[in-house]
């Protein structure tokens, strides 16, 4: 059941965030696997995992931006499966433009190039951190009724309670590049469509479908998780 319902939530994310994509890049569609990726575009599943430091050619997420001709002046290579093998030690998936893998499969995607500033979205303890595989985001714990605010501006463009799991959830789309999902809620304060301010309180922190009072946020970069902490202030 948690599997079908990070689907869902990657496919509502996805929705919302279609941007086209520049030449030599390929947004994954419902449906895609590597091979056929790559057999579209006419290369190996090697380069294609080379490419983008892919850690599990298998894994690839609903919305993901793919690299699929050669970055830069490289040619592309067949890699032997040694080599794969290699490149799947480099790191978590990369997102366009394709960053430096990271040391370990465990480690966040390293930061995107283009980037967004965003505020704390609620106070409170941070009781989970993001993994980018078993947690796509952050939990913070608080009372019930903690203020729950904007990260960043944007556009409300989902609203609503229809992905179990989740609860009262909103996804907020910052530019064509960024969304932000906020999980849990126990009231819902703003209608898609609606515009918000950074800062602007958009919902009160609950517990609906969950075990305890906490907000789970999100960060997503071209339809793909990323460490939301990475772009918020210190505390």
């Amino acid at each position: 059941m948690k599997r079908l319902v990070c689907v869902s939530l990657l496919v509502v994310l996805a929705a919302c965030g279609s941007a086209p994509v520049g030449p030599g890049f390929y947004r994954v569609e419902r449906g895609d696997t590597l091979s056929k990726i790559a057999r579209s575009n006419r290369q190996s599943v090697q380069n294609i995992v080379r490419w983008n430091n892919l850690s599990n050619p298998n894994s690839i997420e609903v919305g993901q931006v793919l690299r699929v001709a050669p970055p830069g002046n490289s040619a592309p290579v067949t890699a032997s499966a040694g080599g794969a093998e290699r490149s799947s030690r480099g790191g978590g998936p990369a997102v366009a433009p394709v960053p430096r893998s990271t040391p370990d499969d465990s480690a966040p995607s390293a930061a995107p190039a283009s980037s967004i500033s965003l505020v704390w979205p609620a106070d409170g303890t941070v009781i989970r951190r993001f993994d980018g595989s078993n947690s796509k985001g952050i939990d913070i714990a608080a009372s019930a009724g903690t203020p729950v605010v904007a990260a960043a501006a944007g556009t409300v463009v989902y609203a609503g309670n229809g992905l179990r799991g989740y609860g009262n959830l909103l996804i907020l789309k910052h530019n064509a590049d960024y969304l932000t999902a906020y999980a849990h809620n126990r009231v819902l304060l703003v209608k898609e469509g609606q515009t918000v301010t950074q800062g602007m309180k958009i919902a009160e922190m609950g517990d609906t479908d969950t075990d305890r009072v906490m907000l789970h946020f999100e960060l997503r970069y071209q339809g793909r998780s990323i460490d939301p902490s990475r772009a918020l202030p210190a505390r």
